[in-house]
Parts: C-alpha cells; structure tokens; sequence
C-alpha cells in the first residue's frame, strides 16, 4: 500500500499513540484504505510518522482492539473491518428501523459504576452535611493533603479493615483514584520511565501513565492474578495491579502469590500500587487482607476510593504513601490543590465516627449479595452452560464469557435493540484478549426485578438469533 503521510504533534496533550490510532481508524473508515489491505509493519509506521516502534505498536493494539485492523502471524497487520461495519450508530438505527425488531433506547442498564441509590442514608448524611456547614472550615480551601481528622479517621479504619499500618501523615486524599495517579506519576517520573500492568486490567490507570509519556508493559493475568514470571522478564521497577478483587476479571491474588509479587518489588527496588478500589464488598469470605498489610516493606503505594460504597458523586479517594515518597510528596504539595470537597471530607469524618459507615457497610453488603445471587442464577437458569460467570463472589459486577461465535460488538449492539445496555470487556485488554466475547455486567443501580427483567431480554436478544 502506498505510504502514509501524517505529521505527529509533539506538544499536543493527546498522546502521540492516540494521534497515530485517530489517523489510520479515519483513513479505514473513509474508505482510503481497503478491507483486507496490509498495513505497514510496526517498525515500517515508526519511521513513516517519525515516531517510537512503542507508539506505532500502541496504535496498532487500539485498532485490533475495537475491531478495526487484525494480526496474522508471522505475517502482520490486516484492515479487518468493512465500511458498512463503521456506520455511525445513527445511520444503524436509520437503516434498520423497517426491521422487525427495532431498536429502542435501553431500559435496563448494567453499568459497573452504579451503586444502589435508594439504600444511601441520605437523611443522616444532610445531617451530617448541615453540621458542618456551620463549621468555619467551609471558608477555607482545607489542607492540601487532605482534611486532618478524615486522615485519622481513616489511619484506624483502614487498620481495622484491612491491616494496612498507617499514620494520618501518610495519608493523601484526592478526589479520586486517577487525581491520585497523576500525583503519583509525577512522584515517580524521577525514577521510573516504565510500568507494568494487568492485562487484561483498568485502562483508566493505563491510559493516565501513558499520558505522562510512561512506557506501559501489559503482563497476563492468569487464574491466580498477575503472571509475575512475565513480572520479572519485563524491565519495569513499577507495576500497578487489582490484587483483591482484580479488574475486570475478579480474580483474588492468593497469599503465596502476594509475598511473591513483594518479593519482586523489594529484589528490583520497585513500588507496588495497589488499587483496593471495592475491597468491602465480597461475600463468601471475610475481605483478603491488603498487600501492604502483609510486610513492613516500603515498596508498596496502597489507594482506595469512596466512591463505590458511598456515592460515585461523592468523589473521594485516597492513597497511603511510603516514607520516601511521602519526602517527595511534600516538596510539591505546595503545589498541588486539594480537588477533593471539603465539605464531603469533613462529613465522611462524622460518617466514620458517628458509626454509619460500618452500619451502612454491613447493610449494602447484604443487599449487593443478594443482588448478585439473583443475577447469576438468573443467568444460569436462562444460559445454562451458553455463559460461564467470573468474579462471582465479590464486587459490583460480574464478567460473563459467551460461547458463541458471534463477536462482543454484535452482543452490545443485539442488547441494545432489546433494550439493554452492557459493556464490552476488549477496552480492558492490550494483548492477550479472550478466545470468546467478554461482557461486563454491573448490578448496584437495579433492582432485583430490572436484573431478572434484563437477563431475560439478553436470552432473547443472544439466544434467539434469527
């Protein structure tokens, strides 16, 4: 095929992966080029664009991932889809509309991100909120590192919960897990100019180290978690995992495994983050106890979030950092502004010491198990073995792998028309994608009838073909 032509631009805040990716997706769906052509080979786009064989290679993932271009071995890279495949949605719906099963907006949505909206003790947390509105700290900007007595309050519970040992100094509250990634990134830039990461795992931690120009190394996750004999293969001395409840899959890392990921992390004097974003939530065993709980080692970044217990509104998180980064946290604090609400610090701190949070902990932890019950065995009743689930006994949703030889676009577009919104899992993935379509599928935000109600419509979208 004849060259590519684009020029890279190089103080552009988008990442030059991502500028690469939006050219060739454009040039396939304009038609330029063809379905079935060849694309050029990683080593061959690097110096057509003048860029990194890690760009080009990063482009080439994204446009396998969604659809676009495939690899055959030993042979190279292929445009895979075809143009009436690349429709806007907008014209699906218009050319489709004389078809016997239209297409209607979804009624039923299975978002991860949910939370039981109607279970929120909303009555105690105004009373809350309007104590400290006649507090004169609501006039303030609040401490940069977070409010002090939240810092408290959390040093105990989290030592409580989960073991993690930890002072009120190391402590840092943020708005949320990816504010404290950036704060993160900037901390270890100094040091680290690589990192390893779940594969499949949270493309939102991939994609915010990527865009501080970090060389991102994907490692399979396997049965067990992270594969950390790739770990040690690899060159990277940072690597961020999901541990106790891995994401997307669901995986928890058993305990031999745990030391032998810390182990990694002392022998390469390295940092683990640890992202223990809904470690409340699991329901056949009492919660896995933190990494950082296991070991005095100061190699280990712990991070956690609010927002899937309390309200994704309420956006507050926070990370534990080691001493030595604590030192180069304070040289920069200055500045670094607080985006976390002060006013939803303080009253989280009543939240905690008023009782409410263990009490509503214990509360939603019944509900969500129940829900998840209901959606598995729904599931099971009308899939048999056509679905296998994982991550079946803790978080806020499920994956589900589908025996069929459609693709995971057909499933959400085929959903969809029967009025149920899913989620793909291939954004998830870099490299080592599945061998059948995977489905996320969150259960907070419905009810016990939505679930039943949309599973049902899932059988008769996925099960009933013609």
């Amino acid at each position: 095929m004849k060259e590519l032509v684009f020029n890279v631009d190089r103080n552009s805040t988008l990442p030059m992966y991502q500028q690469v990716y939006r050219y060739i997706k454009a040039q396939i769906v304009s038609g330029k080029i063809v379905e079935n052509s060849k694309l050029p080979s990683v080593r061959q786009l690097a110096e057509m664009l003048q860029v990194s064989r890690n760009t080009s290679q990063l482009a080439y993932e994204q446009l396998q991932a969604e659809g676009y271009i495939r690899s055959e071995y030993k042979k190279g890279y292929y445009v895979q889809a075809s143009i009436s495949e690349l429709l806007p949605i907008s014209e699906i719906l218009r050319d489709t509309k004389a078809s016997s099963k239209s297409i209607v907006n979804p009624t039923i949505d299975f978002q991860a991100g949910a939370v039981d909206g109607n279970n929120f003790p909303l009555a105690k947390w105004r009373s809350l909120s309007n104590k400290v509105l006649k507090d004169n700290l609501i006039y303030k900007y609040g401490e940069n590192q977070g409010d002090l007595l939240l810092r408290e309050s959390l040093a105990k519970y989290l030592f409580q919960s989960r073991g993690v040992r930890a002072t009120s100094e190391q402590i840092v509250i943020g708005s949320s897990t990816q504010q404290l990634l950036m704060i993160l990134s900037i901390l270890l830039k100094e040091e680290h100019n690589q990192i390893a990461v779940e594969d499949p795992g949270y493309n939102g931690a991939r994609e915010l180290f990527l865009l501080q120009s970090y060389s991102v190394v994907p490692i399979p996750v396997k049965e067990d978690g992270i594969d950390i004999t790739y770990l040690d293969k690899c060159n990277a001395r940072l690597v961020y995992v999901t541990p106790s409840h891995q994401f997307p899959l669901g995986i928890t890392m058993p305990i031999n495994e745990r030391y032998n990921l810390i182990e990694w992390a002392e022998k390469v004097n390295g940092y683990i983050i640890e992202d223990d974003y809904d470690s409340e939530f699991r329901y056949k065993q009492q919660p896995i106890p933190s990494l950082q709980s296991l070991t005095n080692s100061e190699h280990i970044i712990y991070l956690s979030t609010f927002s899937k217990a309390l309200l994704p509104s309420i956006r507050l998180s926070y990370m534990v950092l080691p001493k030595e980064l604590l030192v180069r946290y304070h040289q920069i604090a200055p500045l670094l502004e607080q985006t976390a609400s002060t006013l939803h610090q303080r009253t989280i701190y009543h939240f905690i010491e008023e009782g409410y949070w263990y009490a509503h902990i214990r509360k939603m932890k019944t509900i969500y198990k129940r829900k998840m019950k209901v959606l598995c065995d729904t599931i099971q009743m009308h899939f048999k073995d056509t679905i296998k689930i994982i991550g079946g006994s803790s978080g806020l949703y499920i994956v589900i792998k589908v025996a069929t030889k459609q693709s995971e676009e057909w499933l959400v577009k085929e959903a969809l028309k029967n009025g149920v919104k899913v989620y793909p899992c291939s954004p998830f993935y870099i490299e080592n994608f599945p061998s059948q379509p995977t489905i996320q599928l969150g259960f907070a935000g419905l009810e016990e009838l939505e679930i039943r109600k949309g599973i049902e419509k899932l059988a008769d979208a996925w099960l009933n073909i013609e």
